[in-house]
């Protein structure tokens, strides 16, 4: 077993918060942003990589500033997302097409330039882009670990998702402070 060279994957946590069931998903996307930005502070404490993949809204124009831009421009769980989890100077990022992080993206070139092999995923949603993102890890043979109170998602969907990672063997599903104290 080699030692974990990990690197922290948030995903999709910049939004406008317009897709169907968003209202669902905006408490626990606040709750989650509150955790995910402790994990942040944590990697970059370690000087280990933290990455953004995110949707681009299906604007093929937009970049990556413009659109946590966009998120802070807005009233409400956006703009107080944007300022929770704003990138730092070395933070890097990965625009995504679809709901995995690694479909059609640099995501798997930049992870070995960097040297991972674990992979901590967060962010939204458990049940669709955290999921997807997960098994494909999973299948590039990446160490992969989400925490649970740092994903969101629909209540049940996303509690059957967390399960179904778990029992695939996908991903260990671990708490917060259970990762910190590794």
């Amino acid at each position: 077993m080699s030692t974990p060279s990990p690197a922290l994957l948030i995903i999709d946590m910049f939004t406008l918060f317009d897709f169907p069931d968003a209202d669902q998903v905006k408490p626990d996307a606040l709750r989650a942003a509150r955790q995910i930005a402790r994990l942040a502070r944590h990697f970059r404490q370690r000087g280990q990589p933290v990455i953004h993949a995110n949707d681009n809204f299906a604007n093929w124009q937009m970049d990556f500033r413009e659109l946590v831009a966009a998120c802070l421009a807005t009233d409400g769980a956006s703009s107080a997302i944007v300022k929770a989890l704003a990138p730092v100077p070395g933070d890097y990022f990965v625009l995504k097409p679809k709901h995995s992080a690694f479909l059609a993206t640099p995501l798997t070139v930049l992870l070995a330039k960097l040297g991972v092999n674990e992979l901590v995923v967060c962010g939204m949603t458990a049940e669709s882009c955290v999921a997807a993102t997960c098994f494909d890890s999973n299948a590039r043979e990446y160490d992969t670990v989400v925490i649970r109170e740092a994903v969101a998602g629909k209540g049940a969907h996303k509690t059957t998702a967390l399960r179904l990672l778990q029992d695939a063997k996908a991903a260990k599903v671990l708490r917060l402070a259970t990762y910190l104290s590794r």
